[in-house]
C-alpha cells in the first residue's frame, strides 16, 4: 500500500536567530522566526508525512503555544513524526523537497541535509532528494522577508483492513 502526502511551509526571516534549514545551521544574517527552530524544510516534510497517514498537520501534534517545544530542533519532531507513521504500519518510501529562498543557496547544504534527514526518518539518503529555488525577486521569498518550503513524499506500508 502507498500513500502520498504533500507540506507547505513559510517563515519570517529576522536578525538575532540561527538559519536552520533541512536540519543544518547555515550561516546567514538572518534566521527565522518561529516557537521551535522553524526549520521551514523539516516543518514542510514532517505535514507532508502526517496528511499522507491522515494524521492532521505538525500543528496538532506540536502545538506552538506549549512551552515544552519552545526553541526544540526540529529534527526532533521530525524523528517522531517517523515514528508515528510507523506506528501507523508505514514507513517513508522517498521524499522530494524543495526550498524557496532568494538566499542563501541551497546546493552547498543539500548533502548534509540529505543526510540528517534520511537518518531521522530511518531511510537511505538516496530516498531524500532536495532542491533550491527562488522566486525571481518576486514576493515575500523574492524580497528576503522569508523562506518557504515545499514537500513531497511517498509512504510505503502494509493494507490494515
Amino acid at each position: 500500500m502507498f500513500r502520498v502526502g504533500f507540506g507547505y511551509d513559510v517563515h519570517r526571516l529576522v536578525l538575532g536567530r540561527p538559519l536552520f534549514l533541512g536540519g543544518v545551521e547555515i550561516p546567514f544574517s538572518k534566521g527565522l522566526l518561529g516557537h521551535s527552530d522553524a526549520d521551514v524544510l523539516l516543518h514542510a516534510l514532517c505535514d507532508a508525512m502526517l496528511g499522507a497517514c491522515g494524521l492532521g498537520d505538525i500543528g496538532r501534534h506540536f502545538p506552538d503555544k506549549d512551552p515544552k517545544f519552545k526553541g526544540i530542533s526540529s529534527l526532533i519532531l521530525l524523528e517522531q513524526v517517523n515514528q508515528m507513521i510507523r506506528q501507523e504500519g508505514f514507513y517513508l518510501s522517498n521524499a522530494d523537497l524543495t526550498v524557496v529562498a532568494q538566499e542563501p543557496k541551497v546546493v552547498p547544504y543539500a548533502e548534509k541535509m540529505q543526510k540528517k534527514i534520511s537518518e531521522a526518518c530511518q531511510v537511505e539518503p538516496a530516498a531524500i532528494n532536495i532542491k533550491g529555488t527562488t522566486t525571481e525577486g518576486l514576493g515575500i521569498t523574492g524580497r528576503g522577508e522569508a523562506i518557504a518550503a515545499y514537500a513531497v513524499v511517498m509512504l510505503s506500508g502494509a493494507d490494515r483492513t
